[in-house]
Order: C-alpha cells, then sequence, then structure tokens
C-alpha cells in the first residue's frame, strides 16, 4: 500500500525515530540543522535564518517548530522545504519577513494537500537517468526511490505489472532519493548509478531491492558480481565524486518535485497520491492515456 507521504514515512522511519529520541541536540540552541544549508550566508543572515527556523511552525502538520522537526524528525520534507525556501530569499538579498512571505507563497508553505490523486504538474529532469519502456510512449511515470525503504521493494513488483499492463504506452524513469534515515541508501544508490555505467542498472536495480535488508557493501559487491560487472570499473564508478553529484541532482529534482517520501510516483509530471496496485492505477492512467490522444 502506497501510504501518505506524511504517514509512510513515520511508518518507514518509525524505528530511526526512535533511536534519535534517546539523545537528541538541543534544537533551541544548535546551529547545525539536519540538510539545513547556511552556505553563502552572511553571519548576520544566518543568526536571523536560525533564529526564523526556531519561531516559525513547521507546515507538515506536527505542531512543532521548523528546527525542532528538523532535529526530532530529520525525514521530514516539509521543515526542510521550508528551510531552503527561507535561505534561498535570504541569499537573493530578501529581508527577514520577505523571506517568511516568499516560505508561505512557496508549497512547502501550504503544508500537505490532501484527497487530491493527481497534482498540478511539476517539469522533472530525466536526460541519462535509466528508463524502461519506449522513448515515444504516452506515458511517463518518474519514480523517486530509496533502496533501503521498504515500501519502495514492495513497490517493484506493482510497476512491473503496470508496465506490463500497458506495453508500448508507458515508460518509467528512475530517480535516486535516499531517505536521512536509511544509513545504507546512498551507498546503494550510488552502486545503482555505478551498474547504469555498465548498462545493468536494472539487473543491479532487482538484486537491491531483493536485498534491501542488507546492503552493506561486501553484499553489494556479490550482486556486482553476480549481475556480471567489471568489478574494478564498478568500484571506480561506486567511489566516483561524479557518482555522488548524480545522486544529489536526482535528490535536489527530488526536493523542487515536492517529493515528501518514497516511493513518490510521478504520472507525465503530476504527482500521484494513490495505491499503486493495478485496479486502482489503471484508471488514472487510462485518463492520462486519453488525455494524451
Amino acid at each position: 500500500m502506497h501510504l501518505p507521504a506524511r504517514g509512510h514515512k513515520i511508518a518507514a522511519c518509525c524505528l530511526f525515530g526512535a533511536v534519535l529520541l534517546i539523545a537528541q541536540p538541543d534544537w533551541k540552541t544548535v546551529v547545525n540543522l539536519p540538510a539545513v544549508d547556511f552556505s553563502g550566508l552572511s553571519d548576520v543572515k544566518a543568526h536571523a535564518m536560525l533564529r526564523m527556523l526556531r519561531t516559525e511552525a513547521c507546515t507538515c502538520g506536527c505542531s512543532m517548530k521548523v528546527a525542532e522537526c528538523r532535529v526530532k524528525d530529520p525525514t521530514c520534507s516539509w521543515s526542510k522545504g521550508v528551510a531552503s525556501t527561507m535561505g534561498d530569499a535570504l541569499r537573493a538579498g530578501k529581508n527577514e519577513n520577505d523571506a517568511i512571505a516568499a516560505v508561505k507563497a512557496s508549497r512547502w508553505g501550504q503544508g500537505p494537500q490532501p484527497g487530491k490523486v493527481l497534482e498540478d504538474a511539476v517539469k522533472i529532469p530525466i536526460a541519462g537517468s535509466p528508463v524502461r519502456g519506449p522513448e515515444n510512449a504516452a506515458l511517463t511515470l518518474v519514480e523517486f526511490s530509496d533502496f533501503q525503504c521498504p515500501y519502495c521493494a514492495l513497490a517493484v513488483a506493482k510497476l512491473d505489472a503496470v508496465m506490463a499492463a500497458y506495453p508500448g504506452k508507458v515508460k518509467l524513469i528512475f530517480k535516486q532519493f535516499p531517505l536521512d534515515g536509511h544509513p545504507q541508501a546512498p551507498l546503494a544508490a550510488a552502486a545503482a548509478i555505478a551498474a547504469h555505467q555498465q548498462g545493468k542498472f536494472w539487473q543491479m536495480h532487482d538484486a537491491l531491492f531483493a536485498h534491501h535488508t542488507n546492503l552493506s557493501r561486501a553484499s553489494i559487491l556479490d550482486m556486482a558480481r553476480a549481475a556480471g560487472l567489471d568489478l574494478k570499473r564498478f568500484q571506480a564508478d561506486w567511489d566516483s565524486p561524479e557518482t555522488k553529484k548524480i545522486v544529489a541532482r536526482d535528490m535536489e529534482d527530488g526536493d523542487h518535485a515536492f517529493v515528501e517520501g518514497t516511493p513518490s510516483i510521478y504520472i507525465n509530471g503530476q504527482k500521484y497520491n494513490g495505491s499503486l496496485e493495478l485496479p486502482a492505477i489503471r484508471p488514472i492512467l487510462d485518463a492520462e492515456l486519453k488525455k494524451s490522444k
């Protein structure tokens, strides 16, 4: 079942959250918040941003301040998006009031919008990303996924069923989005990209999800060996700065597309908020096919 993003993250990362509660820094005084970028800000603006993060409420519905949410729930995309929008505004020369206004005007400032099966279309860069299906397919599905996420592992068979039900009509694009609470996910994402360099992304994709509970370096090397990859080249690509940049770029694309959790599916650029079971998604795909004609 594809749960709503906020509930999905809580379900998928409850153990991580429980661990965090054992020893957390004080969000009221800590100056380094998870995934909050203060680069390019003067000391004055950095202090102003910290002040706003500690006083403005997170928009996800958690009843915490943004800084508090970043510390207590670093997987929350809403507090991360609010902080990013705030920082961008300050870097652009805006004052505190303008930065807060920018946040409120943004998607992140509006909070989750329940009840909409397909959201407004957004532009998602897909050049160079792994793809299944014909180039001229009427429907483009973009999946932002995490190889350590159990829900993403369950989604594999469901998306396979979608592809089989719409031969020649659907192409599937895979984008990396390792969650903060999954420590092995970035390593797996880099491994998949390294396999992609040798034309074997989907073989590695299937192996990584089949072993999503054990994504150690040794385990992934065994998968690469079983896939028939050139191991010397694979390891060089796996650890290369270029591969890390591709992962970071996919994650940035996901942030811009308002990815809240994984898996997140976009149908012709429209975020899909529903079950991936074929009977549930089929009417949506059929309607999109009619529109494409």
